[in-house]
């Protein structure tokens, strides 16, 4: 079914690309995509495009791809040169999800309908730019997404719609990320075939009350800290995967650790000693309880379940891991 309102569409990663193929398919217009420009990864480091750029590119969307979208900033001749693209492409509404840029209020203000944001969190809670990270790092029991009329501050505009969903005890950044990818694809769509409708949609300004930031992840955070209480750390676990990965260092060798889990009880020995060694786990001692290693992974290597870990890298009661961690890839 084709719809008439028009949608620019502005985002980054495959959370963004999720919403966008949502519109796409639903049939409303999509004039121009905005997304980051093309950067190294991978081994060879080539220029790589985002996935919204991908996923534009192969469906005959029109690109751009600025460095900023801002005048006063390092770039205000590419910024300009954006907002006037912005301004000589007909359209209705612009949607944002995970683009990356500061939008300005110049920016805000050049959609006739406003700019809508999809948010992966339940707001006025993780604002920010690793909602879904610092959500399971928290121990939080739902997570969920926001749609958002975005004004000029960080995740303050006026709430549309959300949707919620449990944090299960085994999620990790992943598996949440791809549930509220295609929750906030979900909610856009419905949202926008309702603005068409009713050509505007009703909001509720944000609570003041329970506002959290969600800080974008450093490496440096990936390195657990023993002394923590074990299930602190198996959040973090949780939390940290795909990106960066938590780890321990043992015997110099930094060991990523990507799946863990708390193991009640006294445990005589100093945190971050190997207490018990088996193809069930590796059971490290922490600040309170211990924690049960599971899938591990060596420096070149795979990740690898316990046991097949343990075939190419046996490991012992005592030995400990540093108290002092240093990022493996600094």
């Amino acid at each position: 079914m084709t719809q008439s309102l028009r949608v620019v569409f502005a985002g980054t990663p495959e959370f963004a690309a999720a919403a966008l193929a949502a519109i796409h398919a639903a049939g409303f217009p999509v004039p121009l995509v905005l997304t980051q420009p093309d950067r190294p990864a991978g081994r060879g480091m080539k220029l790589t495009a985002s996935p919204v750029k991908r996923f534009a590119v192969e469906h005959g969307l029109t690109v751009a791809q600025p460095t900023s979208l801002r005048r006063a900033g390092k770039y205000p001749q590419e910024a300009a040169d954006a907002i006037e693209l912005l301004r000589a492409t007909p359209h209705d509404v612009m949607v944002v999800a995970a683009y990356g840029l500061i939008l300005p209020q110049e920016v805000l203000d050049i959609p006739p309908r406003g700019a809508i944001n999809i948010h992966a969190s339940l707001l006025p809670r993780w604002r920010g730019a690793a909602p879904i990270h610092r959500a399971i790092e928290a121990g939080d029991a739902e997570s969920g997404i926001t749609l958002m009329q975005m004004d000029a501050g960080l995740d303050t505009g006026a709430m549309i719609r959300e949707g919620r969903t449990a944090i299960g005890a085994d999620d990790t950044t992943a598996t949440l990320h791809d549930r509220l990818a295609k929750l906030g694809a979900d909610l856009i769509v419905a949202a926008l075939r309702d603005l068409e409708r009713d050509g505007a949609l009703p909001s509720t300004p944000q609570p003041d009350d329970g506002t959290t930031y969600a800080q974008k992840i450093a490496k440096n955070e990936a390195a657990l800290d023993w002394r923590r209480p074990a299930e602190t750390l198996a959040r973090q676990v949780r939390a940290f995967d795909p990106f960066p990965g938590a780890f321990g260092t043992l015997d110099g060798v930094a060991i990523k650790i990507w799946s863990a889990q708390p193991v009640s009880g006294e445990w005589q020995a100093d945190p971050g000693t190997i207490v018990d060694v088996s193809a069930e786990g590796i059971v490290v001692a922490c600040g309170t309880g211990a924690l049960r290693l599971t899938q591990l992974q060596k420096p070149g290597g795979k990740r690898l379940p316990v046991r097949e870990f343990l075939a190419g890298a046996p490991l012992a009661r005592g030995q400990r891991f540093a108290l002092q961690e240093t990022d493996p890839d600094a």
